[in-house]
């Protein structure tokens, strides 16, 4: 699996928008966009980017949720490589399938499962790979230092159940990835949601 941020150089507000691809580009790999951003200049990274000779550039884009900062340049990537779209909301315009708690899909070459994570917006999802410990969190609130918050208790479940997956990588909606050992880090933030969780 290869995994690129293509607005690491954005100019523009937009969320962070990542193409991943198999490791050889191998064509029963499913090319994949998680987020779509706001920035223009991402179609033209794609369209320069090797993706697999005889393949379609995106396969498929899936949406961590529908904020703007993720979603704008729908219309543009769907009018540019006609992909499938994914997402857990029902009401997002554009959206072809979607998203159910649990549902496994191949991204690249790897298979990830979809963790609906309500918290940062009620559609969030985060998506897993077991093989690989790689976790893609868009904006849900996964690192919670202190505690003070409200929390739902939709959320706290599900980070209870983040907890017990093996994650080495989180690939956030925003800002650098996070790698190592996190084990420690979501049991904090874990423990100060529960204290946070709504009456």
């Amino acid at each position: 699996m290869k995994i690129l941020n293509l607005t690491t150089d954005s100019k523009i507000y937009t969320s962070n928008v990542y193409l991943i691809t198999g490791t050889w580009n191998a064509f029963g790999d499913v090319n994949t966009l998680i987020d779509v951003g706001r920035d223009p200049s991402v179609i033209e990274k794609i369209n320069n980017i090797p993706t697999g000779v005889g393949k379609h550039k995106i396969d498929q884009v899936i949406l961590t949720h529908s904020h703007y900062d993720h979603t704008g340049l729908l219309p543009q990537i769907k009018k540019a490589f006609n992909p499938v779209i994914y997402a857990f909301s029902a009401s997002l315009e554009g959206v072809d399938c979607r998203l159910k708690d649990k549902e496994t899909l191949k991204i690249g070459d790897r298979i990830f499962e979809v963790h609906h994570t309500p918290g940062h917006s009620i559609d969030s999802i985060c998506l897993y790979c077991d093989k690989e410990g790689v976790l893609f969190s868009g904006d849900t609130p996964i690192f919670i230092k202190t505690p003070g918050g409200t929390y739902e208790t939709g959320f706290v479940r599900a980070m209870e159940k983040l907890c017990c997956k093996n994650i080495q990588s989180i690939y956030c909606g925003h800002g650098k990835p996070l790698q190592g050992n996190l084990k420690k880090t979501l049991y904090t933030s874990l423990n100060n949601a529960r204290k946070g969780l709504k009456k």
